[in-house]
């Protein structure tokens, strides 16, 4: 059977054995190849591909909901259902989603690419077809795994699943991984398939054997009813019977316990069978089969053992991410190691420099230290390195407490991502004054990942934080200075320090700002025309300002550096312009322009400058590269030229 052949989910269905083989191995060819060309989510598709030709010829998608949580694992299922001729577009402009996408296929409900939300979005849909509203839909099965059962909001769905008996089928795909190892003691134990050179011992092979066969009996609908039925007898002996039923549930917990990690599920009435291959797609069938005979019951856990960038040797031989994301590569060699660039790799540097005099600093993740840069920090400083796993509300409480303690926090995160614990950092940070640095990677567009990537409403939010400094480096060298000032300026309370994804602007000593003082550039005599650029937009305007000065117009650059609080000289000076144009990689609406709009409105309240704010517009902006996207909204050099010649034949 040749993958060209599958171009609906019901064409998995009447496959042997030994085809559904063949076109596991024909489909991680294919993921490797269309990867190789746009980048995109390797590892994590690679893992899941017997995963879901299991779930797709057991269920019946749409008329039963797959649900994917972490969205990068659902490559495959794009693939069985139809897509597959959109890869070379993928995460390209107008091109295919890195991520399930309603506007694609009926076969994707949810657009989710934010860790743990899926088993909350399970919860509503199977509730709303129990009361008639989805009268067609027999199952509702959500897969969550790839690190996101580290998330709190998964934990407290769970506990209302199991609480209200919901009809749920929860996958667990547990391979051991978020992007970096798994921080967790429920899941994410040695993974046995990820060595298969490793001889297991005879204790181990003897239990694994057990598990299993404790898991078929668990499966098996008659054993339930006869076990019901011995529990009912137990129950009614005279006497002795709660005790004697209560007897049999601690024996059956005792070998449960011994065998199965069980006991966490089962408490908050989530019932829990596994763990099962998740390579053997005949083992996966049995249990999904068997978990959907018994959905009437309430939730149900099938937990299943997948190996992270399985049947790709570049990907199972990387120890930090096993590929679990790629740039465009060779697919024979494989990608070049990951390492950090640009403004990441300029905040890595000063971080170890400023740790290596000042003892008091800790650094903190959330299931991200390669791609925030923290991976050197962490060989240079293991004891005040802290992975949380994809708990980003816990991570900013945890920096909270740990400055409260005397120690100086810093949270390397990205910008969308800190958006998830927007509470913790008004109330728990903010609110006590509390000396915590947020480094926000990734800030404003990010571009192929998409609308829930974008770190676009960082500054807007952040902004209205009473006490919260927001800082916004131009360049790599201006950002190490900016890490620097920031140690001290927390003395009064959080600090922020915003940069984008890419390369850097790399400057002289001289070309550095300091503080909370903005930095200008250039200089208008005349007072016709002033900017105010923010961050990474500083690039764009030198540009336009060098282009005007070839024909004699002159206009005053200002580096902000300081989105709040800002600096009163820039403000009095742009107050003194006939016109003004602020611009930033963030949202126009409540952004850093209308504050700086409405301070130089201040100092001349009457027959203030002509003021133009660029940002961009609140939408859900979809994928493409940065700089195309910049371009469209004029955020581009040639975008604030057009803006700038408009206003001065004003």
């Amino acid at each position: 059977m040749a993958l060209a052949d599958i171009r609906q989910p019901s064409d998995l269905r009447g496959l042997s054995s030994q085809q559904l083989t063949e076109l596991s191995s024909e489909i991680r060819d294919f993921i490797v190849a269309a990867v190789a060309e746009t980048g995109g989510h390797l590892g994590s598709n690679l893992g899941a591909v017997e995963l879901t030709l299991a779930l797709h010829r057991v269920f019946e998608s749409p008329r039963d909901a797959i649900l994917w949580d972490t969205g990068h694992q659902a490559y495959v299922h794009k693939i069985v259902t139809g897509r597959r001729g959109g890869f070379s577009q993928l995460r390209q402009a107008g091109g295919l989603s890195g991520y399930p996408s309603r506007e694609e296929s009926v076969h994707d409900f949810i657009e989710n690419s934010h860790a743990s939300t899926v088993l909350s979005y399970a919860h509503g849909m199977a509730v709303a077809r129990d009361k008639g509203q989805s009268p067609d839909r027999r199952h509702v099965v959500a897969v969550i795994g790839d690190g996101s059962l580290t998330g709190g909001m998964a934990y407290e769905a769970l506990n209302n699943l199991g609480h209200s008996k919901c009809r749920v089928i929860i996958v667990l795909n547990d391979n051991g991984r978020s992007y970096a190892p798994t921080v967790s003691n429920l899941v994410g134990a040695p993974n046995p398939l990820e060595d298969a050179t490793e001889r297991p011992r005879p204790k181990d092979r003897f239990t694994s054997r057990l598990a299993r066969a404790f898991t078929n009996v668990r499966l098996n609908p008659v054993y339930v009813r006869r076990q019901r039925r011995l529990e009912e007898w137990l129950y009614e002996l005279p006497y002795v019977g709660p005790q004697a039923e209560r007897g049999l549930e601690a024996i059956k917990a005792g070998i449960r316990e011994f065998l199965q990690p069980t006991a966490f599920f089962e408490a908050l009435g989530v019932r829990y069978v596994g763990p099962v291959d998740g390579h053997d797609i005949a083992e996966m069938e049995h249990a999904f089969s068997a978990a959907a005979a018994r959905s009437e019951e309430g939730p149900i856990v099938v937990h299943v053992i997948t190996q992270k960038g399985r049947g790709y040797s570049p990907a199972e031989d990387d120890d930090e991410k096993h590929l679990h994301d790629a740039p465009v590569f060779d697919p024979i060699n494989g990608p070049p190691k990951s390492v950090p660039t640009g403004y990441t790799q300029a905040f890595a540097d000063a971080l170890i420099k400023e740790a290596e005099t000042d003892q008091r600093i800790v650094a903190i993740t959330a299931a991200m230290p390669g791609p925030t840069g923290l991976i050197a920090f962490q060989s240079h400083f293991p004891d005040r390195f802290f992975d949380v796993g994809i708990a980003e509300q816990h991570a900013v409480t945890f920096a909270a407490g740990l400055a409260m303690g005397g120690l100086r926090p810093v949270v390397a995160i990205y910008s969308t991502f800190l958006n998830r614990a927007w509470d913790q950092l008004v109330y728990d940070v903010a609110l006590h004054r509390l000396p915590v640095i947020f480094c926000l990677d990734r800030a404003g567009v990010t571009g192929d990942d998409g609308p829930s990537h974008h770190g676009v409403y960082d500054m807007a939010l952040l902004s209205k934080v009473p006490g919260m400094r927001v800082l916004a480096p131009s360049s790599a060298q201006d950002l190490q200075q900016m890490l620097h000032d920031a140690l001290s300026l927390a003395d009064t309370g959080p600090v922020v320090i915003r940069y984008p994804k890419g390369n850097a602007r790399l400057v002289g000593e001289h070309e550095v700002g300091s503080g909370l003082s903005a930095r200008r550039m250039t200089s208008d005599p005349g007072k016709g025309l002033c900017i105010l650029a923010v961050g990474k937009m500083v690039a764009a305007a030198e540009q336009v300002v060098a282009t005007l000065a070839r024909e004699n117009v002159s206009a005053t650059l200002w580096d902000v550096r300081s989105c709040v609080p800002a600096d009163d000289a820039m403000i009095r000076d742009a107050a003194a312009h006939r016109r003004v144009i602020t611009i930033e990689d963030g949202v126009r609406d409540g952004g850093i322009g209308f504050l700086l709009a409405d301070a130089i409105t201040a100092v001349v309240p009457v027959a203030p400058p002509t003021i133009r704010v660029l940002g961009l517009p609140t939408k859900f902006v979809p994928h493409a590269k940065p700089d195309t996207i910049l371009a469209k909204f004029g955020l581009d050099a040639a975008g604030l030229e057009r803006t700038a010649r408009e206003m001065l034949t004003q």
